[in-house]
């Protein structure tokens, strides 16, 4: 059910002609809107200058790889408004490549925010005034929250005390990795039957 409180505020944004949103949903009374990269600077602008929202404090930037879609990237922003208690999620949902705008300039966080969402994802911001890792090495390889990223990785970082240095070798795995399924043998003969049962592929004797 939702509150009045949300309810309000779902009203304002509808009737705020200069935002530009798709959709507006509430989850558990907090309300997410989507919209499109090239309104998402206007839209977090608007959201912070306005007398009616004050959303002055940016909470997080977080993304989401979702490699079987055609726009397979999300971006969801979190802004918090002291002054009314209240919270909003922006989302916008893009195509891998394509370059977002840096809000930097209308919220000094997003600095560092926007940079480890690079670093975890490739995502890139144009304008950003220092993009560049920020939680992984320099010549780190990849990007590791990415659905495609190895689980091993491609390089191990580790300390030589003959050399005095970092080095960076190639992962190298005791054995291959293995995918498991329902009819591995390491899950058991018993277990495979009880299976096949329950699938109707064997009987009873």
């Amino acid at each position: 059910m939702i509150n009045k409180e949300t309810e309000n505020l779902i009203n304002l944004l509808k009737n705020e002609n200069k935002l530009d949103f798709q959709n507006y949903t509430s989850v558990n009374n907090f309300v997410v809107c989507l919209g499109e990269t090239k309104d998402l600077y206007n839209n977090l602008n608007i959201l912070k200058k306005s007398e009616t929202f004050k959303f002055k404090q940016l909470i997080d930037i977080t993304g989401v790889d979702f490699p079987e879609r055609e726009k397979r990237f999300q971006l969801i922003y979190t802004l918090l408004s002291h002054e009314y208690n209240q919270r909003i999620a922006l989302k916008i949902n893009f195509i891998d490549e394509e370059i977002i705008p840096s809000i930097v300039n209308i919220f000094t966080s997003a600095n560092w925010l926007e940079r480890e969402v690079f670093d975890m994802y490739g995502i890139k911001f144009s304008n950003h005034p220092d993009l560049r890792r920020i939680l992984t090495d320099y010549e780190f390889e990849g990007y590791p929250l990415r659905k495609d990223f190895p689980l091993t990785g491609f390089k191990e970082v580790r300390y030589d005390p003959e050399f005095k240095k970092v080095k960076y070798d190639t992962v190298k795995l005791q054995q291959d990795y293995r995918d498991f399924d329902f009819e591995s043998p390491w899950r058991g003969s018993e277990y495979i039957a009880s299976e096949q049962k329950k699938a109707g592929k064997l009987k009873d004797d």
